[in-house]
């Protein structure tokens, strides 16, 4: 992992506690993510009939279309840490219909509880930067070992960068961990290193702060994608 990026300090629980928290609120912080959540959606162009795999969903925005997307031939799975967030994402697929296709679980993305290459595609927005250096392997493994040969990865997220806003978001994270628990990563160099092939990558802005969309693919050959390090 690059030296610059700065390390997560929070436990698992203390986060799960803090989105338990904040479920019920939560769209009122996250609401500029949506326009960029949405375009990674349509860049890893999810198919009727396709299996596929949110992690980190918080409160289920992203689930919904993807069930759209999937039809009723398609399976949509989502994981996250906190059972306030499901419980918040079942009333919101419960309310558009949607459940029948969606299986939630709440769990942790570093032991996925999915069989090998089970997903065309797996998604993750604002999510790969909660995760501690030492544990962002991990979970790449994971998803590189769910994923089907050839299969997409989709990522959103903060992105290192230089410039006022983003030492300023550094520092906060530093200063309050338990509330600025993400921090900027360097991710299209990450997924590169654990081995997916990079299709698209996409530089946007979150009201200053450098973040991308990186749309990737699991070689057929799961040696070349379930790195153990960077």
């Amino acid at each position: 992992m690059k030296s610059e990026v700065l390390r997560v300090h929070r436990t698992r629980e203390q986060a799960k506690r803090f989105y338990d928290r904040i479920s019920r609120f939560y769209d009122f912080f996250a609401f500029p993510e949506g326009k960029y959540r949405d375009r990674a959606l349509k860049l890893l162009n999810i198919r009727t009939g396709e299996t596929v795999l949110e992690i980190g969903f918080g409160t289920g925005r992203s689930l919904v279309e993807m069930a759209k997307m999937v039809g009723d031939e398609g399976k949509v799975y989502g994981i996250d840490i906190s059972p306030g967030m499901l419980r918040v994402t079942k009333r919101r697929l419960q309310k558009a219909g949607l459940l029948s296709r969606v299986e939630l679980y709440c769990g942790d993305a570093m032991s996925l509880p999915y069989e090998n290459e089970k997903f065309d595609a797996v998604f993750m927005s604002f999510t790969l930067e909660l995760f501690d250096t030492p544990e962002i392997p991990r979970v790449l493994a994971e998803v590189g070992r769910v994923l089907k040969p050839n299969g997409r990865l989709g990522v959103v997220s903060i992105s290192k960068g230089e410039g006022l806003v983003v030492r300023i978001y550094e520092r906060l994270h530093e200063k309050f961990p338990q509330c600025f628990d993400c921090r900027p990563i360097c991710a299209a160099e990450i997924l590169n290193d654990a081995g997916f092939k990079i299709l698209h990558r996409e530089r946007v802005s979150l009201f200053g702060l450098p973040s991308e969309i990186v749309i990737a693919m699991r070689y057929g050959n799961t040696d070349h994608c379930c790195a153990s390090g960077f």
